[in-house]
């Protein structure tokens, strides 16, 4: 189905082909129809399925069409996403969706100056794209008027409930007129997201277009069984044997994910690091340096499993497993998008069994272990076949069909690489 059949006005369109779309994705074609005719919605759908677009574009042609209200002062539209990175990235939708309507927009999130975004609001805009924590800073500052909104969207809303913002939340709807238009988006349909859209929704056109809980299809899955003392050891074997151009990994904690990425550097990749506790300059430069390729490895926590638009991302490790089995979705959902293949390696310890059996009940499936020679654990696990050390080869046990293939030793990669020969020796005994 093509953007021309949606109902969308001259304007939209004519910015879809200027980014190269003709097609709409599942999510778009049933949500643009439903929110043209003034439905609420709730939607769910993978990560990388075109949903931000699903909603702007019928935002934005709703918002036009209310000509009386242009040039007013308070905003008519307010997007709720987790976190600033997102939030960003809708705004760059809105800007590119919406170049040839020009409405004023404003994003608001922490980690930025407050009085730049006072300044914003006091010139009037139509649409607010914020996250939920320093939007209620604004409305306790009364800095914004939220009574106008004739649209909320409420973008990840199961990441902004498991992210604790629903107080937040509950305190910013009691702001906001009870005749709006509300648009919810979520990755899961759990039971406590049906239940706030029963508390918030009229009536809502109820859109999945893909099965609960699951992972892009597109996306190719490994498990590495690996000691946690050799994790890092091993990460930098993959990437310099392999080549690995652009790889995002995730840890679970920050203080994690700065220790990684100092080790990484010290290995010879390109590393940066973001997370919550960094500021959002230094967030947005790592984000850019690692889409430029001057950083080849990015290490993330949770905060950057959404929101993340990275075009064509090969490679996603989860350098440890999230203790929350819908977050290694999120996580993997960064890599394969749009059509695009994509591989998400788990360096997997025998601590970690818990939470992978965790991951695969709610996959509904069993991944794919792959034991690499040379990094095999030495605690026996449900993970690790018996060892056969005449066969040096690595061998898959689970999920699919059995496969062999030969793993170079550590010592044996290329010299160019971060974890040459002659680096060998020193990855083994750190």
């Amino acid at each position: 189905m093509t953007f021309q059949t949606l109902g969308l006005s001259t304007e939209l369109l004519r910015a879809v082909n200027d980014e190269g779309y003709t097609t709409a994705t599942p999510i778009q074609q049933q949500a643009i129809p439903a929110i043209l005719q003034g439905h609420d919605i709730f939607a769910s759908a993978q990560t990388g399925t075109g949903k931000t677009a699903g909603f702007t574009l019928p935002l934005l042609q709703c918002l036009n069409r209310s000509s009386s209200r242009k040039g007013y002062r308070n905003p008519r539209a307010l997007i709720l996403t987790p976190t600033r990175e997102l939030a960003a990235q809708v705004g760059d939708s809105v800007k590119t969706y919406g170049k040839y309507l020009a409405p004023k927009l404003a994003v608001i999130y922490g980690g930025v100056g407050f009085v730049p975004q006072v300044q914003a609001l006091k010139r009037g805009v139509d649409i607010v794209v914020a996250t939920p924590g320093r939007l209620l800073d604004h409305v306790t500052q009364k800095t914004v008027d939220l009574s106008q909104i004739e649209i909320l969207v409420l973008d990840e809303c199961d990441r902004m409930l498991d992210m604790g913002f629903i107080h937040d939340i509950r305190k910013l709807l009691v702001k906001l007129p009870a005749s709006r238009q509300t648009l919810m988006f979520s990755a899961t349909f759990s039971p406590a997201i049906r239940q706030l859209a029963s508390s918030l929704l009229k009536q809502p056109v109820q859109i999945e277009v893909a099965p609960r809980n699951t992972a892009a299809e597109q996306v190719e899955q490994i498990v590495h069984p690996v000691d946690r003392a050799r994790k890092r050891e091993l990460l930098s074997y993959l990437i310099g044997f392999n080549n690995w151009k652009q790889v995002l990994v995730f840890t679970r904690t920050k203080h994690g994910a700065n220790r990684l990425a100092e080790q990484l550097a010290q290995d010879g990749l390109k590393t940066a690091a973001i997370h919550g506790n960094k500021s959002q300059a230094a967030r947005t430069r790592a984000l850019a340096d690692f889409k430029q390729g001057k950083v080849r490895v990015l290490v993330a926590t949770d905060v950057a499993s959404r929101g993340l638009d990275i075009d064509q991302l090969p490679h996603v490790v989860n350098f440890e497993l999230p203790n929350v089995p819908e977050d290694y979705v999120h996580r993997i959902g960064r890599t394969g998008r749009a059509g695009h293949a994509g591989r998400a390696i788990s360096l997997v310890s025998q601590d970690e069994n818990s939470l992978l059996k965790g991951i695969e009940q709610l996959l509904n499936r069993n991944l794919t272990t792959d034991l690499i020679s040379g990094y095999e654990p030495m605690a026996s696990s449900r993970l690790q076949p018996e060892a056969k050390p005449a066969q040096p080869r690595s061998k898959q046990r689970r999920g699919g069909q059995r496969q062999t293939h030969v793993a170079p030793s550590p010592s044996r990669g290329k010299k160019s690489d971060a974890t040459g020969s002659r680096k060998g020796k020193q990855l083994r005994a750190i």
